[in-house]
């Protein structure tokens, strides 16, 4: 694998993503997030007119709303090729000198997760973005020569799920910084229907907002679960997901109405039966329930918190007063005080 060049990995992983999903190729395919596409479309429709680079760009937000779509679309637009690669993958200086002397004029670098960037890769972006150079050495100790290499004007794209990790030095040399949010539910279900039919399985709007809802905001999961139904609707022979086999699929996925999953449920009952709601500390609910801290900060966490069912405190997590009720009476069919 790592002796496969960078371009031919971006293009075989474009491959495997089209097997599954229907990528947009246009803003007007791209489904919400409108106030940013507008913005784009304009700055990408000015860059093409001028014949110039477009400005480096700042793509930050929760996994999965499409910021690596959007710079996908962003090229298809001003007709230009695009580069993909990850921070991580970017252990050295050379992997990222190597990678801007091949990018042609105009085009378009896109850094997913620029935030876990080495510090002396980061580094060599400043004069890559401000002066379209870099500085390299040659050689070593008292025979070292620095070099001065001009690279074609080109755009960077750096895209991240935590922008307070991105330093200062490297922020401001962005020209644009957006924020993409969750999604609502309209335009999930916009999304199923649009997925829906690249899969080739029909499935009506009510069955489409069912798995919208369980989408917790985010196209990359309502598509996901699409699948899921897809697959279970032709095992039962039946290739039109309705609402009544959209809820089939998600109760065997373990997904209930609220959009919860089996984990989501065991974290909410763990904390009642336990800790009667709270507080608790994320490393002794995290033992409790199996899994570990990161995971459940990242992933189950910020769901839980959009939906009120979890609160942060001071003295750790724990489920607001008014969802105690609720909660008492769904998981044990009694509001009194529990204790282990």
């Amino acid at each position: 694998m790592n002796n496969v060049p960078f371009h031919v990995l971006s293009l075989q992983q474009d491959r495997v993503e089209e097997q599954y999903d229907f990528i947009p190729k246009t803003f007007d395919d791209y489904i919400g997030q409108q106030e940013i596409k507008d913005k784009l479309h304009v700055y990408t429709t000015a860059a093409k007119m001028r014949n110039q680079a477009l400005d480096h760009l700042l793509l930050f937000g929760p996994p999965g709303v499409g910021k690596t779509t959007l710079a996908q679309i962003m090229s298809q637009v001003m007709n230009v090729s695009i580069r993909i690669c990850s921070g991580p993958m970017l252990e050295r200086t050379g992997d990222l000198v190597a990678i801007l002397s091949n990018i042609q004029t105009r085009d378009i670098l896109f850094i997913d997760e620029i935030h876990r960037l080495p510090t002396a890769v980061e580094e060599v972006l400043y004069t890559a973005m401000e002066q379209f150079r870099v500085d390299i050495i040659i050689g070593q100790g008292a025979g070292a020569q620095s070099v001065n290499l001009p690279l074609n004007p080109f755009t960077l794209i750096g895209a991240t799920t935590k922008s307070g990790l991105i330093s200062a030095p490297l922020r401001s040399r962005f020209g644009i910084i957006e924020r993409l949010d969750f999604y609502d539910e309209p335009s999930l279900q916009k999304i199923i229907m649009q997925s829906a039919t690249y899969l080739g399985i029909t499935i009506d709007a009510d069955g489409a907002l069912l798995i919208a809802k369980a989408a917790r905001g985010t196209p990359r999961i309502g598509k996901k679960l699409l699948r899921r139904v897809r697959d279970f609707a032709q095992v039962n022979n039946n290739n039109n997901a309705d609402a009544a086999l959209v809820q089939q699929a998600l109760s065997f996925l373990g997904i209930d109405e609220h959009g919860l999953t089996t984990l989501d449920n065991l974290i909410l009952q763990k904390m009642i039966l336990h800790f009667n709601g709270g507080p608790v500390g994320l490393n002794t609910l995290a033992a409790l329930i199996g899994e570990d801290e990161e995971t459940l900060e990242s992933v189950y966490e910020p769901y839980l918190l959009r939906k009120g069912l979890l609160e942060r405190t001071a003295r750790g997590r724990q489920i607001p007063a008014n969802a105690i009720l609720y909660l008492k009476k769904k998981y044990f069919g009694q509001t009194t005080l529990l204790m282990p």
